[in-house]
């Protein structure tokens, strides 16, 4: 079920649902997609969500609004931190304030993960009475890592932003808005281990860049590599790992054993 189309008799029946929030974002894709990528990717994984689990999972618009500060010498539109960790924690106590006590923020852009983890921090203070109130975040990539990897055809580093995952799934999903023949292949060249980059495996430290001391063209990674046959794997690949997630979030009742 939507959210935007209940009526607010209903909020009250709803508590054994899982409150499904899509994260996304308005920012530069490279040269080849457009800057509404984040926003349609992760609003189709939600969509495939819900339609699976119309009756366990009460969907929330997509906020396209995200944290994305690295990306401005590009173009982006971009909350700063702060005001995004307020823009999370509002939207959390919203929904517990409607009924929610199992709330998943469904994240499409790597940027909002530091400031709606801090904010998650807050969230759990100011409810930290109710234990049954669970607030997870998890971005759609990382419950599907096991058969993105299946899927993938590039090696590590090629998959980061505009990149074969992206790409192939903007072919399946939208392809008039992508133009292959300004693809581009980016990202940092390096003999450093520690600098080896993919959205899949991640570093084993924290840094902050902007985006283009990491890329000329606002790509990293190995768009040319992608099809919308291996689109239409992922989005398949992220619905199903979102909804075995929720389905397990469901289940989860430890907070009031202890």
């Amino acid at each position: 079920m939507h959210f935007s189309e209940l009526k607010w008799a209903q909020l009250a029946t709803l508590s054994d649902k899982v409150f499904v929030v899509p994260l996304a974002s308005l920012e530069q894709h490279g040269p080849h997609l457009p800057l509404a990528t984040d926003t349609w990717i992760v609003s189709e994984v939600a969509r495939r969500l819900e339609a699976q689990a119309s009756d366990e999972v009460v969907l929330f618009p997509t906020q396209w609004l995200g944290h994305s500060p690295h990306h401005r010498r590009f173009g982006c539109v971009s909350l700063g931190m702060r005001p995004y960790m307020d823009l999370i924690a509002g939207l959390c106590r919203s929904l517990v304030e409607a009924g929610a006590q199992k709330i998943l923020l469904l994240n499409g852009h790597g940027g909002n993960d530091v400031p709606a983890r801090a904010a998650l921090r807050e969230v759990k203070d100011t409810y930290a009475d109710r234990p049954e109130i669970y607030v997870a975040f998890a971005s759609y990539w990382n419950l599907a890592a096991k058969d993105f990897q299946t899927i993938r055809e590039s090696p590590k580093g090629g998959m980061g932003h505009a990149c074969e995952m992206e790409t192939s799934v903007m072919l399946a999903l939208r392809p008039e808005q992508v133009d292959m023949s300004k693809a581009v292949q980016d990202g940092i060249r390096t003999e450093s281990p520690w600098l080896e980059s993919d959205m899949l495996a991640g570093t084993a430290h924290y840094l902050v860049n902007d985006f283009d001391e990491l890329s000329k063209s606002g790509v990293i990674g190995m768009p040319e590599s992608a099809t919308a046959e291996k689109g239409e794997r992922f989005l398949a690949a992220a619905a199903a790992a979102a909804l075995a997630f929720v389905r397990d979030f469901q289940t989860w009742r430890y907070q009031q054993k202890r």
